[in-house]
Order: structure tokens, then C-alpha cells, then sequence
């Protein structure tokens, strides 16, 4: 039977601004405490996305605001499929119950991609991750495998133990047929496997030097727990490495320390009470400083991940008052039209009563 090519409809793409709903299609085991999600939109749509970029996922657990931002660890040559891939943590809420409890045919809310953790275009690249932040970088490495492209990659990734990389067989078959993709897998420790052919231990200058001589003419990717990436860009800097040619995803729940900052007497007098309906707790704001840094300061529970007005994780019901929001994508129009807002980047410009 012949088909009219110019009749014939391509799937739908997926819209940022209305669709929120994604279908679990595959659970897949990376290592002992890593698992891999795979899923689709349920109206068959395509999601366009950058590797590097990521979701935040929504899972109403007890009625909460839970939302989580998960890189996404597929190539965006892949469009029908996005996957997701997520470590085990102790006391980790959404990550243990994704685990636990996140079966194929599975609908969930989500939103996205989001994120600005995308590479410039270059010539010479080094990617550096450590433990379960080598998602958004495997993203573009398997980028780069589907584009069938010549590379100049030198891929760093360091994990607790060899048995703790993800990702390790797939990297060293792509490290075969990729011939301009160098890989140097460290391990801190190797009593799991006693026969590891490599250096174990942590990232220094030395060891950068070595394996990654000419870092200062390569654009650098670094993503992974907060020590590791304080101590590549240190490093980094060392070797010469430019700030602009350094770029790193940060998603960090910790307790949010601001920078003090120089303010005027007449702004350092304006502080306002901030109030949260739902926890019952009261604290002052300065105008300097924002809504969420205060809070976790104060003790008040909001859920947080980049702290930069990107992810949207912190997002709240504004109930009275007004602030001055200054985010970076983490939130939708139609949100603030509704009365949300980002307490991360958010400062008071009056008496605020928030739905938390």
C-alpha cells in the first residue's frame, strides 16, 4: 500500500507549557543501588530536550510537594523515550520510593526539560562527574554516539568503588568504536575488586595533569556532589582552565548559606514576617534576602534542589503580599498568573503569607 508523504502525520512534540504527564515503559538495573526509568508520553508525543537538561517529577506521596529534579541520561537523538537515571539514598523519600514502587505502565506527574547544563559548541571537550552525577554528561556522550560524529572527549568519572559506576560496560564499548572518546574511571576504593587495573583514590591536580594534559584548551563539564565539583573547579582553575570555559549543574537540598552583601542602612531596616499557613511558623525576611534561605535557616520544611530559580522544586502558594522574583525558567507563566511563586530567588517586598 503506497503512503502519501505529505498527508502523512508526524507524531505530536511535546509542550513544556501544557503537558505534565509522563508513562513509565521500562525499569532497568544499573548497579546495586541504581536503577534507570524509562518513559513516554501517553498521547505518543515526542520530547524534544538538550542533553544535560532534566525533569522534576511530582509523586503526591501523603499529599506533599515532593517534586525532584532527575537529569535525563538518554540521547536526545532518542526523541519518542526520555530515561531518567536514579541512585538509592539513605532516607531519600522520592528516590527510595521510585525504587520501591515505580512499575511499567506507571503514569506520573512531570514537568520540563529544564536546565541550562548544556554544552557550548567546541572543538575539545572534558567531562568530569562523580557518583550519580554522571547522568547529564552520559546524555552527551551518547549524543555524540548517535550524531556518529568525530570527538575529542576525555571523560573522567569517579565513584566509590568499581562496582559503584554506572553506565561501566556501555562507556567502555562507546570508548571502543569512539575513537576520539578517552575514558579514566577512579574509584576511591577498589577492596571490591582487588583486581582493578587502574588508579583509585580522588581527583587532584596531579592526577588531572596526567590525564587530561591539555585541560586548559578544552571546554569542561563537571557535575556530581558538592566536595567534588568545589574540588575539580579548584583544580581546574590551577591548569589554567578559563571561568567561562567551566560550566557545572548544581543541585544541592543542604541548607542554603547566602553571601553577605553590601545594602544600604535604609535596606538593611526593611524586614518583613513571613508566614507558613500549613506549618504554622512565622520568621523575619530581610528585603535583601530570599524566602527559602530564611526558612531553612528558621526551620520551616520547603523542598529545594538547585536554589537558583531553575529547578522549581521550591515552587508555593503565595497567599498575601508580594515579592520580587527573579528566577531562571523554574516556573511557568500560567503559575505565577495562579499565585505560585520560587521562594529560592524570591525576596519580600512586603508581609508574605505562603501555603506551606
Amino acid at each position: 500500500m503506497a503512503i502519501d508523504l505529505l498527508t502523512a502525520r508526524a507524531p505530536g512534540l511535546w509542550c513544556a507549557e501544557t503537558d505534565d504527564k509522563l508513562q513509565c515503559v521500562d525499569v532497568h538495573d544499573e548497579t546495586h543501588d541504581v536503577k534507570s526509568f524509562t518513559f513516554v508520553s501517553p498521547d505518543g508525543k515526542h520530547i524534544s530536550f538538550d542533553a544535560g537538561q532534566y525533569f522534576m517529577f511530582e509523586l503526591g506521596l501523603d499529599n506533599e510537594v515532593d517534586g525532584r529534579c532527575y537529569s535525563i541520561s538518554s540521547s536526545p537523538h532518542r526523541r519518542n523515550a526520555i530515561t531518567i537515571t536514579v541512585k538509592r539514598v539513605p532516607g531519600g523519600r522520592v528516590s527510595n520510593w521510585l525504587h520501591d514502587n515505580l512499575k511499567p505502565g506507571a503514569v506520573v506527574k512531570a514537568s520540563g526539560p529544564l536546565g541550562r547544563f548544556m554544552r557550548p559548541t567546541a572543538q575539545k571537550y572534558a567531562f568530569m562527574s562523580g557518583g550519580s552525577g554522571i547522568t547529564p554528561v552520559m546524555s552527551m556522550v551518547r549524543e555524540f554516539a548517535d550524531a556518529a560524529q568525530p570527538v575529542d572527549v576525555i571523560f573522567l568519572h569517579a565513584g566509590r568503588t568499581p562496582k559503584d559506576f554506572v553506565f561501566r560496560s556501555e562507556l567502555s564499548n562507546l570508548a571502543e568504536r569512539m575513537k576520539g572518546l578517552r575514558l579514566f574511571l577512579l574509584p576511591e576504593d577498589v577492596s571490591n575488586e582487588r583486581s582493578w587495573p587502574g588508579l583509585s583514590g580522588r581527583i587532584s591536580k596531579e592526577l588531572l595533569q596526567m590525564a587530561v594534559p591539555d585541560i586548559a584548551e578544552r571546554i569542561i563539564m563537571c557535575c556530581g556532589p558538592a566536595p567534588f565539583m568545589r574540588a575539580a573547579k579548584s583544580i581546574a582553575g590551577e591548569l589554567g582552565v578559563p571561568a567561562q570555559n567551566y560550566h557545572e549543574e548544581r543541585f544541592d537540598a543542604a541548607v542554603i548559606e547566602e553571601a553577605p552583601a553590601p545594602i544600604t542602612e535604609a535596606v538593611e531596616a526593611l524586614t518583613f514576617n513571613v508566614q507558613f499557613s500549613k506549618q504554622g511558623k512565622s520568621i523575619e525576611v530581610r528585603a535583601d534576602q530570599t524566602v527559602l534561605s530564611c526558612a531553612k535557616k528558621g526551620g520551616v520544611r520547603i523542598p529545594s534542589s538547585c536554589a537558583n530559580g531553575i529547578c522549581g522544586t521550591c515552587k508555593s502558594k503565595l497567599l498575601s503580599g508580594s515579592v520580587d522574583m527573579k528566577h531562571d525558567g523554574g516556573i511557568r507563566q500560567r503559575e505565577i498568573d495562579s499565585g505560585f511563586f520560587l521562594p529560592c530567588c524570591s525576596k519580600p517586598l512586603s508581609d508574605l503569607v505562603i501555603e506551606r
